[in-house]
């Protein structure tokens, strides 16, 4: 498998970040002597260096706090609810949304998240990376393919057919 088609779907979080002090969020390219190179996800596609001080946190790493039984949900799940329940863009405004609305929409997609460790300022950010990622990487949300078991056998299959074919044709040179 090529790393392109093993990085699809919720794996692309590891590629992606937000960086503390900087709008928006960046794709991670390469780290380098003095940090690391990101992309801006937006139409300019900004490349920029990150400090090695900088506070870097990688979406795959982020979890929302909650009430029950896990003390916390990955944001990759939460994201995966919101598409589910909103579609490809949230139409909520972050700028123009009362606390209470922000608050009424996580409670939605997350019943029990933890009301006094997640701040409507996290709120917010969730829905402007939500948005962010479906318009930038829409590939993000289309789930995985699952192969069948048949499809994972077919090259075995083929294989011990191959292999009588490179003893006959090692056969035909000791022959000659």
């Amino acid at each position: 498998m090529s790393e392109k088609a093993e990085s699809t779907g919720m794996d692309l979080l590891k590629e992606i970040a937000n960086v503390s002090g900087k709008g928006g969020l960046f794709r991670i390219l390469k780290p380098s002597r003095a940090g690391v190179i990101v992309e801006s996800l937006d139409e300019k596609h900004e490349k920029t260096l990150i400090g090695p001080t900088a506070r870097v946190s990688v979406l795959k790493d982020v979890s929302i706090f909650t009430d029950g039984e896990t003390e916390s949900v990955p944001l990759e799940d939460v994201f995966l609810k919101i598409r589910e329940l909103h579609g490809e863009q949230i139409e909520l405004n972050v700028k123009t949304s009362s606390d209470k609305e922000l608050i009424e929409f996580l409670a939605k997609i997350l019943p029990d998240f933890d009301r006094s460790r997640v701040y409507v300022s996290d709120i917010k950010k969730i829905i402007t990376w939500y948005n962010l990622l479906s318009k930038y990487i829409p590939e993000l949300f289309v789930a995985k393919v699952e192969e069948p078991e048949a499809a994972a056998e077919a090259p075995a299959e083929e294989a011990a057919q191959e292999e009588p074919a490179k003893k006959s044709s090692k056969k035909e040179k000791t022959d000659a």
